[in-house]
């Protein structure tokens, strides 16, 4: 059971929501002279709290062993860049942001989306706690503060300038361990008048397309709509908007306000994805323990295809070392004896092995080099990208395999 309560509502946590095992941090890429050492492994168990229905882990490692060195950088995925460019479009636009105007961003990694501010002539700042991830974003022309965002950080940079008109984290919540700290830090930073936008990958979503492999130790919190409003109102903002969104295959995009600015009204959409999560049963418990039994079979799955392969004597590699493969190969005990080397755009990773199975990961250009039957696509949320990027494949009669929702291969 948990060291602890319930991150949000302190309630004690005695149900599982879902079990994978032992697992290594995710993004705790191996160099080659660490493969012979001994390597930490967790428990990768998701709770739902029968209170407030927040799934959450267990805090095994601190936010700064985690991210102070971070291996992920946004900037590899054209699909992001797209993302944050359309993002920017919309938050200009929408909230009539211009020369006279701040944006912060918390976790704002290598600038990828603050450098579409800054082009417009837009002031920003960048809280971001990765000090090799915020250098990049520095050179790029994005102002960055080092550090983790919570009451303390919000009270220094209130102390220090003024407080933002628009306040953005993507895809940083789930990351955050001390979920109330980090909601009252929103709360003191933003302006009487300004708004805040964070995006996340929609529960909802992760149950019903069998997305089990976004369960992983640096996440530490998994939310649906109905859960994340009431962590926003103990700290007196309301949630007053939402898009849903494609990134991660299907992710939230909340609005948020001071709760005594009444500008903003909440919006019949808002209302609408309420509504559907009471409808497919987001509000009790019984939904949430009903959902172990699909990364089971999804698991079998994958080794059935697998162990085929090999009979068969087709080559297997993989696309995509993030955190999500380590995830899907850790719990399904997929090794070398399976999967001949991973690839990833990413040159931060290339020359490492993903922790745990101890795979390879290269250049995608090998790919080329060795011609093999199937490509696993473990990025199966920038599927479109990889088949697009990598159609050459298909020269040899090679074919890509994508693992979820389920086991299916796209000739």
């Amino acid at each position: 059971m948990p060291r602890g309560g319930c991150r949000f509502c302190g309630m004690l946590l005695q149900y599982v929501f879902l079990d994978l095992g032992m697992s290594p941090m995710a993004n705790s890429y191996l160099k080659a002279h660490q493969l012979n050492q001994m390597e930490p492994f967790y428990p990768l168990r998701a709770f739902v709290c029968e209170q407030c229905l927040l799934v959450q882990l267990e805090e095994f490692e601190s936010p700064d062993h985690i991210f102070s060195d971070y291996a992920y950088f946004s900037s590899f995925s054209d699909a992001f860049l797209q993302h944050a460019k359309n993002y920017v479009d919309m938050a200009v636009d929408r909230f009539s942001l211009g020369p006279r105007s701040y944006v912060v961003e918390i976790a704002s990694n290598d600038g990828y989306l603050l450098k579409n501010f800054v082009k417009r002539g837009i002031q920003v700042l960048g809280i971001e706690p990765a000090q090799n991830v915020a250098e990049v974003a520095v050179k790029q022309g994005v102002p960055s503060c080092i550090k983790f965002f919570g009451t303390q950080t919000a009270q220094e940079l209130v102390s220090e300038q003024r407080r933002p008109d628009l306040i953005i984290g993507n895809n940083v919540l789930a990351h955050v361990p001390n979920l109330n700290d980090f909601v009252g830090g929103l709360k003191i930073l933003l302006a009487p008048e300004g708004t805040i936008t964070m995006e996340f990958p929609h529960l909802l979503h992760l149950m019903a397309l069998n997305q089990f492999d976004t369960i992983y130790h640096e996440h530490f919190s998994y939310f649906s709509l109905n859960t994340v409003v009431q962590v926003f109102a103990k700290h007196g903002l309301t949630i007053f908007d939402v898009d849903e969104i494609s990134t991660h295959g299907g992710s939230l995009r909340i609005y948020a306000r001071h709760e005594d600015h009444h500008a903003s009204r909440v919006t019949e959409r808002l209302i609408a994805v309420k509504k559907k999560e009471e409808a497919l049963g987001f509000t009790t418990l019984a939904h949430y323990l009903s959902f172990s039994e699909k990364a089971r079979e999804t698991k079998r799955a994958l080794l059935d295809f697998l162990i085929r392969a090999k009979r068969e004597k087709k080559s297997v590699v993989a696309y995509g070392a993030a955190a999500k493969a380590s995830t899907l190969l850790n719990y399904c005990g997929v090794r070398e004896d399976f999967v001949d080397y991973l690839v990833d755009r990413s040159t931060y990773k290339q020359g490492h092995w993903l922790p745990g199975v101890h795979i390879p990961i290269h250049d995608p250009e090998r790919i080329k080099e060795t011609k093999p039957d199937y490509v696993l696509i473990l990025a199966w949320n920038l599927k479109e990208e990889i088949m697009k990027q990598m159609s050459y494949v298909r020269d040899w009669g090679g074919q890509f395999v994508v693992p979820i929702p389920e086991v299916r291969v796209c000739s």
